[in-house]
């Protein structure tokens, strides 16, 4: 088996089939181990000497990206792919705290970086002449013949940025090794094949597009074909262009497909599989109802510390169990014991959620690397010697193991401990809801109240009595799950990787836009939140002392 990116990358030399294409613009595979080289070469002239390795790439999904990906291989360089959504001093600090010599962005992103302080940091601007005229004496350069240092399993190739709900997010390091298995056990898990078409539509500089769709494309052979942005309005028909076959996903990506007018040729295309996390039980259901395309529900994560498997007999809303050389298991976050096998009803619905939700470790050897320049985070992750992966989890009596959810969105209502993803599947299940995101709102004298953002089908107003029919006929939703809180959107503010934004709506908790509340409790129904209630709703916060929790 291939060990390393930079021989996968060798490996496209001489092979003419189209191998990328952008809009307009197609590159067969040598074309692209030839642009590859020409840029590794450009960039050991670039980086000076004794300096780390690294160059950040401020992109949107242009082919320069897979290009600089490829470069860095072959010249054991590592990416630190930069979030275009941050901004200022924030912005600055990841090119700098990564170390980055060379930056590589596009007119577009030069804005964000007007003012910065970036002191030795060589910036490439792909759409000028000037890039052109300073890549083309390296025309002529050959895949392996330049590089910074020498190349290996062990050679750094990514500093992925984790998404961290609070304090400045970390660079989780990949290594060529790592990222070549990754792509070699999807190839292997989902029969890539070397006709098929990669449509990557999720921003590259995560590490959803670049380990679970542009690493088996090229393990196995296969073309990808990007989009620049993520349009749901325009997945179809570049599908279709395309002849795409395999598509990865994130967050609410799936809800915005299905939130496009259905139409008569939806089944019409050769896409046979969707791979991503957090579409959710019941939209992965929808969606192969629709399209006629399986989605498949996986876990990872950019740091790579634990694996699960799916297997053909993983039951409906599993992911599978763990995968080979993983000692898995969900544990109490505080007192490191097992939690309680799960308890599911006849329609899968869990009924145990309170003994048998805990934090995923694996307790055995595993592949996280650690992030750039930060040992308190390592030292975090991998306390006790097990890595803690930061995920709510729960497995059944048959090993299969069931997301339920970031330990960061654990509610403590009445002493009792619950997962936001598990009410969500709940709620989900409400047909006028489009998208339904589940958060803590601090109670005015101890502990968490459930508030639930929901976003409506276009032309439908929120019905209280139908929300508190719906929540009283679900025979899995807990005394404690019911929302306390609820406010309506048109849509859930999410993320540049289409993940929740759940930070702002915590922050902005009860406050501000169309909020629903029960103010007597689980029995009564619900009412607009009004101004007067706000304000008596603050004095409650204030006579406990606990003012300073609210998010206003």
């Amino acid at each position: 088996m291939t060990s390393t990116v930079a021989e996968l990358v060798q490996r496209q030399w001489g092979d003419h089939r189209v191998g990328l294409r952008e809009s307009e613009l197609a590159l067969s595979h040598h074309q692209v181990a030839a642009g590859a080289a020409a840029r590794a070469a450009l960039l050991v002239d670039l980086v000076p000497r004794g300096a780390e390795p690294h160059l950040g790439v401020l992109l949107d999904n242009t082919p320069e990206f897979p290009l600089w990906l490829s470069a860095a291989a072959l010249a054991g360089a590592a990416v630190a792919g930069i979030n275009p959504t941050r901004r200022g001093a924030e912005l600055a600090r990841d090119i700098v705290h990564t170390d980055c010599r060379v930056l590589v962005t596009e007119r577009a992103r030069l804005p964000l970086l007007d003012g910065l302080d970036l002191p030795g940091i060589r910036v490439l601007v792909t759409d000028t002449d000037a890039y052109a005229e300073l890549l083309a004496p390296y025309a002529a350069a050959v895949p392996g013949e330049a590089t910074l240092r020498a190349v290996g399993p062990g050679s750094r190739l990514l500093l992925y940025f984790t998404s961290g709900s609070t304090g400045a997010p970390k660079a989780a390091i990949c290594s060529q090794g790592r990222l070549a298995a990754a792509g070699a056990s999807l190839v292997s898990h989902f029969g890539v094949r070397r006709d098929d078409v990669h449509y990557i539509c999720m921003p590259m500089f995560h590490g959803n597009a670049v380990i679970a769709n542009w690493a088996p494309a090229l393990a196995g052979g296969a073309s990808v074909a990007l989009r620049r942005r993520f349009s749901a309005s325009r997945f179809l028909s570049d599908v279709r262009e395309y002849g795409a076959t395999y598509f990865t996903y994130v967050g609410r990506a799936v809800q915005y497909l299905l939130a496009t007018p259905e139409r008569d040729d939806d089944r019409e295309h050769g896409l046979r599989l969707g791979f991503g996390t957090e579409a959710g039980a019941v939209d992965a259901a929808r969606f192969e109802a629709r399209f006629g395309v399986r989605l498949v529900e996986g876990y990872g994560s950019s740091e790579g510390g634990a694996a699960i498997q799916r297997t053909p007999d993983t039951p409906a809303g599993a992911i599978g169990r763990a995968g080979p050389g993983d000692d898995l298991a969900v544990v109490d976050p505080d007192t490191g014991e097992e939690r309680a096998a799960a308890v599911l009803d006849a329609d899968g619905r869990l009924v145990n959620g309170d003994r048998a939700i805990g934090e995923l470790v694996n307790r055995g050897p595993n592949p996280f690397e650690g992030y750039w320049r930060h040992p308190e985070a390592d030292a975090a992750r991998t306390r006790g010697g097990w890595y803690w992966t930061g995920d709510l989890f729960f497995r059944d009596a048959g090993g299969f193991l069931y997301f339920a959810g970031r330990s960061d969105d654990r509610l403590r209502v009445d002493s009792e401990n619950l997962a936001a993803a598990v009410i969500e599947n709940i709620l989900s299940r409400w047909q006028p809801a489009t998208g339904v995101a589940v958060y803590a709102v601090p109670d005015p004298v101890a502990g968490d109240q459930v508030m639930a953002a929901v976003a409506l089908r276009e032309g439908t107003a929120f019905d209280p009595a139908a929300f508190q029919d719906f929540l009283a006929a679900q025979p899995d939703l807990g005394t404690k799950m019911a929302p306390r809180f609820v406010r309506v959107l048109r849509r859930l503010p999410v993320t540049a990787t289409n993940k929740i934004h759940r930070v702002g709506l915590r922050r902005e908790g009860f406050d501000g836009g169309e909020v629903w509340w029960r103010p007597c409790g689980a029995r009564a129904g619900y009412r607009v939140l009004g101004e007067g209630d706000r304000t008596r709703l603050r004095a409650e916060f204030g006579a406990h002392g606990r003012e300073g929790l609210l998010g206003r």
